[in-house]
């Protein structure tokens, strides 16, 4: 049942279909709590058509930062769920250096859970969703592209590898 769920949620966000609609749901959900990764999604759209460049970014941009301002509400909400927390490095570390913590909001595993803090610590909502959105800009630049840069052939070897190693 789970299986066929996944299957029909990647069919709906098949990037060829949907496209800049794909990278933003996908990039909003994975800026949750939620372990999904949005980058495949930009680069996708990007390879599929090299023009869509700074729209696929922009978007992935858009939602991802739109994500971690909800986790920011989560926290600003969860005082009572992260009491036990309070002591912990982090919150002195957020306490110190403010809403510039969330220019790291774009860090795989961190991030997100920065997001909530900042909101638990009741950092300024404004400059905390702005540095978010210039870590999260910055992420997905790089990161696309970086992977423009590798040679087609490459990822046809590494689907070739996996075809082989499954089937």
């Amino acid at each position: 049942m789970i299986e066929s769920a996944v299957l029909w949620l990647l069919n709906v966000l098949a990037a060829p279909t949907v496209g800049l609609t794909s990278i933003f749901i996908i990039s909003f959900v994975s800026a949750t709590l939620l372990p999904l990764g949005s980058e495949p999604a930009v680069f996708a759209v990007v390879k599929a058509n090299p023009a869509m460049f700074w729209p696929a970014v922009l978007v992935g941009t858009l939602g991802n930062t739109l994500g971690g301002a909800v986790d920011y509400f989560i926290g600003y909400r969860a005082k009572i769920a992260f009491a036990k927390e309070r002591q912990s490095r982090w919150f002195g570390w957020l306490k110190k250096y403010g809403a510039k913590t969330m220019l790291l909001s774009w860090v795989p595993g961190v991030g997100d859970p920065l997001c909530t803090l900042a909101g638990w610590l009741h950092l300024p909502f404004w400059p905390s969703v702005m540095y978010m959105a210039i870590g999260k800009f910055a992420r997905y630049v790089t990161m696309t592209a970086v992977l423009l840069y590798i040679p087609d052939g490459f990822w046809k070897t590494l689907g070739d590898f996996f075809e082989r190693l499954i089937g």
